[in-house]
């Protein structure tokens, strides 16, 4: 099984869209995909593009995806927050997701990031064991908080 990593494109898009619909499945929240295509378009590909892909690809197929984007943190400078890895379903446990997770490894060594974090649902085993394998650093001491779009739309 011949796997190939590389950068996203443009034209990638349509089938990035679909394995994040797919992975929003696969965490029971399917309804919470509101991103379009032409979003994804103008926010990766844009003047000022404020996100980066690699996809995998096998047999001419995109097999999963890596999504990623700088952030900085006051303590430690320059970061790389990794948002997504998505593998499709009948792919997981092959090796793709390694793949994909080190490329975003080598890629914030050469950007010169200070830190890669990262957020995984406290109930999916499978990717809690994929990251221990990288002896990662699980923090259970800080609290994930947000707005949403509403909430942000409805600030006075």
């Amino acid at each position: 099984m011949e796997i190939s990593i590389r950068k996203g494109t443009k034209q990638d898009l349509p089938k990035i869209l679909e394995l994040i619909k797919e992975l929003a499945e696969y965490e029971k929240a399917p309804l919470e995909v509101t991103v379009k295509l032409e979003e994804l378009e103008r926010d990766g590909f844009g003047n000022n593009p404020i996100f980066e892909t690699f996809v995998a690809i096998m047999n001419n197929e995109m097999v999963g995806m890596a999504f990623y984007f700088y952030s900085y943190s006051t303590w430690k400078g320059k970061c790389v927050y990794l948002e997504d890895i998505i593998v499709k379903q009948k792919y997981r446990g092959s090796g793709i997701g390694a793949k994909l997770f080190e490329e975003v490894i080598r890629k914030s060594k050469e950007a010169g990031a200070k830190r890669m974090q990262w957020q995984v649902l406290n109930w999916n085993t499978p990717a809690l064991n994929f990251y221990k394998k990288y002896n990662a650093n699980l923090d259970e001491t800080w609290v994930n908080g947000k707005l949403t779009e509403q909430q942000v739309n409805e600030f006075k």
